[in-house]
Order: structure tokens, then C-alpha cells, then sequence
């Protein structure tokens, strides 16, 4: 068996137009919005979450509930939910959180997502037990329990990362 001849290449420092020289790493992107993060997982589980909460809250609000005031907290919790998931994709979108340094960002979404995932949870309990025979309302808590654990999923996902840094970080 025969192995012909290896040729190494290496790049050369003169600078001439045939040498590779280093170039610092790419920063973020120009411009107004930073696609790096639009094609994020984080931000992709914040818009699979907002279809979910959407698509409860149409469930439940075309539906003929017997229970009213089961299928208008299941309502409300959806869209505050929903809204403040979008406030926080397009904070971290439009890089506003590089302007408004005042806010921990990171903090503050960790609560919401606690209290969201909570308020969304017992309301998607309350529109179980509530729906009796209505289909609409069983579809919207079904969403609703989907909404919850991509809601948990994302804090579990943010609680993984941060002290996968922290300990990364102590370590040296």
C-alpha cells in the first residue's frame, strides 16, 4: 500500500493577497434587529409558547361555557401571559435591553415565567375540571397544559444555562 506525498499548507503572515490573515471574531449583527437571536432556540420556545396561549384562548372564547367565570380567568390569564412573552421577544429582538440597563432583564423574566407558568397552570386546572361537556373549553386547557410546559421548559432551559455558567465561571 502505497501513500503519496502530504503537502502542509500554512498561511503566511506578509499580509500579500494570497494570505489568510486572522480577522477578529464577528460581533453582533448591524442593524436594528439581531437575527442571531431570532433563530435562537429561546426565542423560537417563545414563539411556540405564544401559539400555544393563542390558540387556548381562541378555543376557549368561541366556546359555549356553561362556566363563565372558568373560561374568562382561563381568558385573561392566556393574554397576559401571551403579552408579556411578546414584551419580552421583542426586548430581546430589537436589543432594547442594551438601552434599558436599569432592568435585570434575566431576573425579570425568570419571575414572570414563575408566576406566568403558575397563574397559567391553575387556570388550565380550573378549565378542566370546569368544561363538563364543552369541547371548546377542553381544547383551550389542553393548549393551556401544552402553554405550561413549554413555559417550564423555558425556566428549566434558563436555570440550566445560568448555572452551567456560574459554575463554569468558579471554576477559574
Amino acid at each position: 500500500m502505497s501513500h503519496g506525498a502530504r503537502v502542509i499548507r500554512t498561511g503566511s503572515s506578509s499580509g500579500g493577497p494570497g494570505s489568510s490573515s486572522c480577522s477578529p471574531p464577528p460581533g453582533p449583527e448591524p442593524g436594528l434587529l439581531d437575527g442571531g437571536y431570532a433563530r435562537s432556540c429561546s426565542a423560537l420556545l417563545k414563539v411556540a409558547q405564544m401559539i400555544s396561549l393563542l390558540i387556548g384562548f381562541i378555543c376557549v372564547k368561541n366556546s359555549a361555557c356553561p362556566n363563565y367565570s372558568a373560561s374568562v380567568y382561563f381568558e385573561i390569564v392566556t393574554m397576559c401571559d401571551l403579552i408579556m412573552i411578546l414584551v419580552f421577544y421583542f426586548v430581546y429582538l430589537f436589543r432594547a435591553y442594551r438601552m434599558l440597563t436599569c432592568i435585570s432583564w434575566p431576573l425579570a423574566e425568570l419571575l414572570h415565567y414563575l408566576i406566568g407558568t403558575l397563574l397559567l397552570l391553575i387556570a388550565s386546572v380550573v378549565a378542566t375540571s370546569k368544561s363538563y361537556s364543552s369541547a371548546g373549553l377542553i381544547a383551550g386547557a389542553t393548549f393551556g397544559f401544552l402553554a405550561t410546559f413549554l413555559c417550564a421548559l423555558s425556566i428549566w432551559l434558563s436555570y440550566k444555562i445560568s448555572c452551567i455558567t456560574q459554575s463554569t465561571d468558579a471554576a477559574v
